[in-house]
């Protein structure tokens, strides 16, 4: 039998942890066990109905053929617009660009930005998925560590340090996945004024999370408050999150005209158009009534409250409030030593995730895979009643650690 020998890019590459677990969790609850998952990193709910029935009627209207790879000239005008709205910046139709996703802008914005060799710079924790997309470009990740006690925001001069002749492309998010922090108007003035110093240094702004804040003053983006940075600057938006869109993929990338023309080219030799229903369904979600966003980021607010007030209870775990997303990231390293009913110690989040999972069947996602090892996910974008039987149980499997 012939042996397939696969390319070295692939080599680096991991699958998605928090999709293989998901996925894992969805196994055995089809085999009658009673599993909680607090893996999600979706809205618990459907579209709004206006937006439904713009899929549908899109569909019926028989627009359901090839659109400009781009995607069509109306979703672009409201993506346009909805930045101006949002930070006040302007961006031609040219400038923008729908994908199949936001992680697909993404992809396509490294894979037009970066050469080998090049380091794409980022935070830690991470986005798991930053690494990984950075490999395949032929990037070289550079990581900067954060601290819980600053909320997890990237500090002016650990950015400065890490920033040198070799340095690409530097990816912010905020709000962040997986620990939920957030830049205030501060912050990023300051990463602005370094990146001022650093004019070779091009900015994937990952704001996907950018509707679920909970405090005042950490819902700003860095254009908004470095608006010179606009020429050298991506900004990575979509509809999965704010309009509980995920699985209709539609996702998008603003910038220079130049990098929006390259990720287009790449798009066309990709995937081409993003699903063309889809696309009239985003522009429903734009153009129509915002108010049950509000509500929905409401929700989880108080979600998010009722989560940090059962963690606190538990000991050995150490919890950050976070400011944004729908997550949160427990440091679980006052349990690192201690040993389950069966013998095993807890050695990292690893381990105790799978502890939860085999012993106590709770599904939460380890740290690892985002560059915090000692760190689990727990993802609120689910019922309250699902969030209390979860930290029920993971409460219970800390009391019965020796």
């Amino acid at each position: 039998m012939i042996k397939t020998q696969l390319a070295r890019r692939m080599d680096g590459v991991a699958p998605s942890a928090t999709l293989a677990l998901a996925e894992k969790a969805k196994q055995l609850q089809a085999q009658g066990l009673d599993v909680v998952s607090l893996t999600a990193g979706e809205p618990d709910r459907a579209p709004a109905e206006p937006i439904i029935e713009a899929l549908c009627a899109a569909a019926k209207a028989g627009q359901t053929r090839y659109t400009a790879v781009s995607g069509i000239e109306p979703l672009r005008e409201a993506i346009a617009a909805d930045l101006l709205r949002r930070d006040g910046l302007s961006y031609a139709t040219g400038q923008v660009v729908v994908s199949t996703g936001a992680k697909q802008a993404i992809f396509n914005a490294l894979q037009a930005l970066v050469d080998p060799g090049d380091e794409v710079v980022f935070a830690a924790p991470y986005w798991l998925s930053y690494r990984d997309m950075a490999l395949l470009a032929g990037g070289v990740p550079v990581v900067i560590e954060t601290a819980f006690d600053d909320g997890f925001v990237l500090r002016p001069d650990a950015l400065d340090r890490s920033l040198g002749p070799k340095s690409k492309v530097l990816i912010l998010n905020s709000p962040s996945n997986p620990t939920g922090g957030a830049y205030r108007r501060a912050d990023f003035e300051a990463i602005a004024e370094v990146l001022r110093r650093h004019p070779g240094v091009f900015v994937v702004a990952d704001e996907i999370y950018r509707r679920f804040i909970y405090e005042a003053g950490a819902g700003e983006g860095l254009l908004g408050v470095a608006p010179d940075l606009q020429d050298r600057t991506l900004v990575i938006d979509g509809c999965s999150k704010t309009y509980a869109m995920t699985g209709l993929r539609i996702g998008w990338a603003a910038g220079p005209k130049p990098v929006i023309a390259a990720v287009a080219m790449l798009q066309g030799q990709s995937t081409s158009n993003p699903c063309s229903t889809s696309q009239h369904a985003a522009l429903a979600a734009l153009t129509g009534d915002q108010s049950w966003v509000d509500e929905m980021v409401a929700t989880f607010d108080r979600r998010r409250q009722k989560v940090l007030e059962l963690l606190s209870s538990i000991p050995g775990l150490r919890t950050f409030a976070p400011l944004g997303a729908f997550y949160v990231f427990p440091d679980v390293s006052g349990l690192v030593g201690r040993k389950t009913p069966s013998g095993q110690v807890i050695s990292d989040g690893t381990s105790f995730a799978s502890y939860l999972l085999e012993s106590h069947q709770l599904t939460v996602v380890p740290g690892a895979p985002f560059g915090a090892a000692n760190h689990i996910r727990l993802s609120y974008a689910t019922g309250e009643a699902t969030i209390e039987k979860g930290l029920e149980r993971l409460a219970a499997a800390v009391t019965a650690l020796s």
